[in-house]
């Protein structure tokens, strides 16, 4: 089907226009030379090649440049999905160089789409794309889009619980919602509308500029993080102090047995900010909070376990804190190597 609209046009093309600019950009001009700034760029570009090949069918009659066209943007979309996929795993480990093995994949997936266009180019195989190639490329997309979200799972759960999250985080969440919105865009215009997939790159790439715009530390999202609390170590006296004030406060108070209990809960009682005994966890007792909780939760559900009371298995998971069946029974195999059950068993 093919448009001229020039509104519709200038919808769909302005989108890809600012993508190559902004990909250019990140790749070759951007004075934070960073690994996560290069590979934004790349999906960037990427996305735009892809984008910009549906403008140009759209909106142009067919001809043998158009199928050259059709099969650079079908070998971009190729390597969309892997782009979001390192962009999104670089950020959250923070990766200064980009590992040997991420090159050795990444040429791989080149080489493999290349030699398949010089085999079977598209101007002469079209069946071949359309029955085999195109499926390959939207499902290697697709997974790819599956493990990024992977990657984010602990940002979401921060975004559900409605903890803090930084710039940093919610843009990595933006960029990936971004993508799923293109991709689907995609699947719905290969069986009904081709056109709503230039129009939904378009408006991503607004919401993404609006995003950074209202943000008054948007400078961090392509920045390297600062190590963390490198430069503030707590000292072995307070530390000790604090561990002591920690534990007497857990016995006294029991706070692992509310299910809904927050870190900034317990730094509360304690007066002191949540940064800082997030750092006291992760820094003095190699733990995060949710595991510091969760040991005391197995604690008292062992004590629970062996006094024989008449407390059900699932009423123990729920008095010792845990808020549902499923993870107490997941956590407690993790941590002691038997079920609550078979550690009954054992002291029964």
């Amino acid at each position: 089907m093919k448009f001229d609209n020039p509104l519709l046009f200038f919808i769909c093309s302005i989108g890809v226009f600012n993508g190559f600019i902004a990909s250019f950009y990140f790749l070759f001009f951007s004075t934070q030379k960073r690994v996560q700034n290069f590979l934004f760029g790349l999906l960037l570009l990427l996305l735009s090649i892809r984008i910009g090949k549906s403008v140009y069918k759209i909106f142009t009659n067919t001809t043998d440049i158009d199928y050259i066209i059709s099969q650079i943007g079908l070998s971009a979309c190729f390597l969309i999905g892997v782009s979001l996929f390192y962009y999104i795993k670089s950020s959250v480990k923070n990766i200064k160089i980009i590992p040997t093995k991420w090159k050795i994949h990444a040429v791989i997936l080149v080489l493999f789409i290349l030699v398949v266009g010089l085999i079977k180019p598209y101007l002469t195989n079209q069946e071949f794309w359309h029955k085999y190639m195109i499926h390959i490329i939207y499902g290697i997309w697709g997974g790819y889009i599956f493990l990024s979200g992977f990657l984010l799972k602990n940002i979401f759960s921060k975004v559900f619980k409605k903890e803090v999250c930084t710039t940093s985080e919610l843009w990595l969440i933006w960029v990936f919602i971004g993508n799923v919105l293109i991709y689907s865009a995609y699947l719905v215009g290969y069986f009904y509308l081709y056109l709503v997939g230039t129009i939904t790159f378009s408006v991503v790439f607004y919401v993404l500029l609006i995003f950074l715009l209202f943000k008054n530390n948007r400078d961090r999202v392509f920045k390297d993080i600062p190590e963390k609390y490198n430069s503030k170590k707590i000292a072995n006296t307070e530390a000790n102090d604090l561990k002591i004030a920690l534990k007497k406060t857990m016995q006294e108070k029991q706070f692992y047995k509310d299910t809904d209990i927050k870190l900034k809960d317990i730094a509360k009682v304690l007066n002191i900010s949540s940064h800082k005994l997030s750092q006291f966890l992760n820094d003095n007792l190699g733990k995060s909070f949710a595991s510091f909780i969760n040991e005391y939760r197995i604690n008292e559900a062992k004590r629970l376990l062996i006094l024989d009371s008449q407390y059900t298995i699932e009423a123990i998971g729920f008095e010792a804190g845990f808020s549902s069946k499923s993870s107490f029974y997941a956590t407690f195999k993790k941590e002691i190597g038997v079920t609550p059950l078979e550690y009954k068993k054992q002291y029964s």
